[in-house]
């Protein structure tokens, strides 16, 4: 497991902090993150609840916000010509433009990553919890999958088939990366929740969280 060096969380009690160096909330809140390795589904317990947080491992030390926060962009370099064949249908038209945070790290983009690093084990059952995409709204819609033979059935989340369940397990202790698909340019706002059973059979959650997500 990777250790981390927490410098703050862009919410709450924080505010007096980041007025201290000349910043007030609301400036905090246009924090945009275009590049380097940011946890964007980064799942907490503490005090007998789940959280989700974005964590920014672009800086040193990193950086914790609370996903109201910040604005996720996905740069014009994202863009991404959609393959032929139906293992890339669910991306849009073969051809068709779209905006791709890669799942492999590219320097000049964000790298989005999905991580349970803070969960210990044996809390949950199973060592999981559940993150489920809950809606989206903008432009086109939001796809997360990974590489693979036929990346169509790879896929966590799909905003526009709602024959998924839109849930993925995140494990105590793991880490992932996935391609994030925006299929339109524009501004996206995605709710996600999460929720888990403690080992002795007790439901936690659901707590909510909104994400704005900018692409080109």
């Amino acid at each position: 497991m990777r250790t981390f060096t927490r410098t703050l969380t862009v919410a709450g009690s924080v505010a007096a902090a980041i007025a201290v160096g000349g910043l007030t909330a609301a400036h905090a809140a246009g924090t945009t993150l275009s590049k380097g390795h940011v946890d964007v589904l980064d799942v907490e317990y503490a005090a007998g609840a789940l959280d989700l947080h974005v964590h920014d491992e672009s800086v040193t030390p990193d950086v914790e916000y609370a996903p109201a926060d910040v604005v996720l962009q996905a740069l014009p370099a994202s863009a991404y010509t959609v393959p032929s064949g139906t293992c890339y249908s669910h991306l849009g038209t073969a051809g068709s433009t779209v905006y791709r945070l890669p799942q492999v790290q590219n320097a000049n983009l964000l790298w989005p990553g999905i991580s349970g690093e803070h969960l210990s084990t044996g809390v949950f059952q199973n060592d999981k919890v559940q993150v489920k995409l809950k809606s989206v709204t903008g432009p086109g819609k939001i796809t997360v999958y990974k590489d693979g033979l036929c990346p169509k059935n790879n896929r966590y989340y799909d905003s526009g088939d709602a024959a998924l369940t839109n849930t993925k397990d995140v494990v105590a202790g793991a880490h992932d990366h996935a391609n994030w698909v925006f299929t339109k340019a524009g501004t996206y706002t995605a709710t996600f929740d999460v929720s888990g059973t403690l080992t002795n059979g007790t439901p936690v959650g659901r707590t909510t969280a909104t994400y704005t997500f900018q692409a080109g």
